[in-house]
This record gives C-alpha cells, structure tokens and sequence, in this order.
C-alpha cells in the first residue's frame, strides 16, 4: 500500500496539500477493522448520527466530522476493494436522516457537525485506457452528490505500470499531482489541466497491447 502505484499519485498529492498549509491525516482501509455495514439505519433511525458497530470506525467518526476534505484514494477494482467499499458505506452515520429532492434526485445531506465540504478521488489502473475509471468515478460523484458536498476532481493514473523512474514523462505526472494538492487548497480547486497531466499516455496503446 504504501508502495504501490497508487501512492505514487497520492504521496504528491497529499505533499501539495501539506505544503498549501493542510493538516493532512492519511489512513489505510486495509489496516483499519471495519466491518460491513448492516444496513438497519440504527444511526438514522434510532440514535441519529451514532453507529452502534464497535470497530475502528468509532475512532475514526470524529476526525471525518472535522474534516473540510475527505480524499478517497484506491485502485480499479470490480468496483472498489472490498475494505474501501465497507468505509464508504459506513458513512451514514455522517449524513441526516430527513432527505431532500435535489435536481430531480433525492438526496441527504451531511449532519451540521460534519465539515466536510469536498470529495476526491485518487485512483490507478493497469489498463490503458481512461475509461476503465468510469465505475469507481461515478461512485465517488453520486457519494458527493448523495452528501450535497462538491466533488473536487479526480486524479486518474491509467496504465499506471508505466510510471516509472526511468520514463521521461514520469516526472511531470507526479509533479502536476503535487500541485493539485496545493491548488485544491489554495484556491480550492483542481485546475483541468494539472488533471490532463496526470493522465497523460506514458506510451501508446499499439506498444501497451503488445506488451500484454
């Protein structure tokens, strides 16, 4: 995890934050016991806001409500890694109970003592191409839009088995990644092209399916 192609575009990321003035806390899914949700709304219906599975998520609740950015940060999967799935489900606890119709879709919304006010997305794949991403893309859209927050952008790493020390393009992907972590913070926003970078080819498709 901490090695992986995904880090290679989360590190920078998470440094252009740091280095715009953001506190950033940085934690792995697949090191955190969390159980599946059970889907019986205690935390709507019962006791709003308070989830009564006693796992890592009970110490990981206050640090998301004071939270302003909330990244999400995974490789493809069908559609996410099972750990990453069971964290964002157990989100409902951070959301109200009573629903909204927004543009035509019903909505929720965060409670009022949850800050988190952007979503991104960080994510790498071995295919080549950016279409690959549609799925996980969309979840991490419809999370922000079910929570009426913004949804920052998405960094998107494709054939990410190329990016690699000794590929000349390599260098511009991982500092566009850093300045996107600055920007967000700075400006709050990601600039598209500083997103283009980091999805440029690093070879083309023909040499990518030959090799494969």
């Amino acid at each position: 995890m901490e090695k992986g192609r995904t880090a290679k575009i989360l590190t920078p990321f998470l440094d252009g934050m740091k280095k715009a003035g953001a506190s950033v806390e940085l934690f792995y899914a697949k090191h955190l016991n969390v159980k599946p949700c059970t889907g019986e709304l205690h935390c709507w219906n019962e006791k709003p806001g308070c989830c009564y599975i006693d796992d890592d998520m009970q110490s990981l609740y206050p640090k998301l409500r004071k939270a302003d950015i909330l990244v999400l940060a995974t490789p493809v999967y069908v559609p996410l890694p099972g750990e990453m799935q069971n964290l964002v489900n157990r989100l409902v606890p951070l959301m109200e109970p009573s629903l909204r119709n927004r543009k035509g879709r019903t909505r929720a919304r965060f409670r009022s003592d949850t800050k988190i006010r952007e979503f991104v997305l960080v994510s790498t794949g071995g295919w080549w191409e950016l279409g690959n991403f549609g799925t996980v893309l969309r979840i991490a859209k419809e999370l922000a839009n079910d929570c009426c927050v913004k949804f920052a952008g998405a960094l998107l790493r494709p054939h990410s088995g190329y990016l690699t020390e000794d590929n000349p393009e390599t260098r511009k992907v991982l500092e566009a990644a850093k300045q996107a972590g600055y920007q967000l913070v700075k400006e709050g926003k990601i600039p598209k092209d500083l997103l283009s970078t980091i999805s440029q080819p690093l070879t083309s498709k023909p040499k990518w399916w030959n090799e494969h």
